[in-house]
């Protein structure tokens, strides 16, 4: 059990280690000739900055708390292995969320990174380097901007909602129905669409007011973890895809200022899916 003394200094630890990789960051993505490998595919881009990022954050965290565990984005990725989340204290890290749009000098790029005791988040930071956007929470506390507080935006109506979608798994031939079936549906019906290249900055803007809803699936934990704890400190709500509750170690996510818009946007993707599944059945009976 960590006591609340505790989880400050943990708190004012990581802030400062954050905001120092962060200058990694900062520093190389204006640079040309990064250095760029695949993981899950094409789509699916890593750097060495990750790698260095992740690496800096590990380390220093490792040597300062020796009993912590850790899910890394590239860590993982080279055991091909998720860790199963365990009460004990376990840093969730994104080193570069955002990695597409690092590449090309598109500066909605951040760090992301929670800590979560008994399997609850209690600490929460993302950082945009780039855009110096500092986004800060910890459990029961509020969720900070750059030191002022942030609240989710009160709008209840799909209609009146500025939403963000992650349209880029539409690359993915298997689901790339489903993904731009759910598009037409959100294009129909709000007030706006947007796609950023990252999930952590997404949910922050829904927790600072600037889009009422942001929904995604096949996200991984080092994707949303902060971001959730920042939406829930600001007043919003996190669900799942299904409407139920959400699972951070496999999230499929639908993150909103209230719950009525939650609710509403769980039966537009529902709705969405129905007809996607029944074209489906018409192109197979058709063959």
């Amino acid at each position: 059990m960590i006591d609340q003394k505790e989880l400050d200094r943990i708190y004012d630890y990581v802030l400062k280690l954050t905001i120092e990789s962060g200058k990694v960051i900062r520093e190389a993505i204006e640079r040309s000739n990064k250095k760029i490998e695949t993981k899950a595919g094409d789509w699916d881009l890593v750097t060495e900055y990750d790698k260095k990022v992740e690496k800096i954050l590990i380390d220093n965290l490792a040597k300062e708390f020796p009993k912590h565990k850790f899910i890394g984005e590239e860590t993982v990725s080279t055991t091909k292995c998720l860790p199963e989340l365990t009460d004990a204290p376990t840093w969730i890290i994104d080193p570069i969320d955002g990695t597409t749009n690092f590449v090309h000098s598109f500066p909605f790029t951040c760090i992301s990174i929670a800590l979560s005791v008994n399997k609850e988040l209690q600490l929460g930071i993302v950082y945009n380097p780039a855009l110096e956007q500092l986004f800060t929470a910890k459990k029961g506390h509020g969720a900070f901007l750059n030191g002022k507080p942030i609240k989710c935006s009160n709008i209840k109506d799909l209609e009146h909602s500025l939403l963000c979608l992650e349209t880029s798994f539409a690359i993915i031939e298997d689901i790339r129905d489903i993904v731009l079936g759910r598009l037409e549906a959100f294009v129909t019906i709000a007030h706006g669409i947007r796609t950023m290249g990252s999930a952590a900055l997404s949910l922050c803007y829904v927790a600072m007011g600037a889009i009422e809803g942001y929904h995604s699936d096949n996200l991984m934990p080092w994707d949303v973890a902060a971001g959730v704890l920042i939406i829930q400190e600001a007043g919003g709500t996190v669900i799942d895809t299904n409407g139920g509750e959400l699972k951070i170690i496999a999230p499929k996510i639908v993150a909103v200022g209230n719950a009525k818009l939650g609710n509403d946007l769980v039966k537009l993707i529902k709705h969405a899916d129905s007809k996607t599944h029944l074209r489906r059945s018409m192109l197979k009976a058709a063959t």
